[in-house]
């Protein structure tokens, strides 16, 4: 509560504190779903890049750890399996993996721009 003294009569009034009108409060409940946005396609991205990089570095596939990257990147990629089929098995998987990872981020980070500019 705010308390000030009117210069002319000398009397104390009390005033509520200002409160952030409406149109504050949703600008930031945009701002965080854009943010929202933005960091579930950059896991997702970062997700099918760390199979991509654990695939060329010759990882363990019997390892658990190796699998579930494999496997989280197959659930991500499974739209896009298969569009590439080049004889050489690490460019196939670079393309198959990372055309989602790139459209993961340039649709979730369009997505989040166009939320921003709202």
């Amino acid at each position: 509560m705010l308390v000030s003294t009117d210069p002319v009569s000398g009397y104390q009034t009390y005033e509520q504190p200002s409160r952030p009108d409406r149109s504050v409060r949703n600008q930031s409940a945009v701002r965080r779903a854009a943010q929202a946005v933005c960091t579930i396609a950059d896991i997702a991205a970062g997700w099918l890049g760390l199979w991509i990089l654990l695939f060329l570095l010759d990882a363990n596939q019997g390892n658990a750890f190796v699998d579930f990257v494999h496997g989280t990147a197959d659930w991500l990629a499974g739209w896009a399996q298969d569009i590439f089929t080049m004889d050489t098995e690490g460019l196939r998987v670079v393309l198959n993996y990372g055309l989602p990872a790139v459209m993961y981020l340039l649709i979730g980070h369009g997505i989040a721009a166009r939320l921003n500019r709202a």
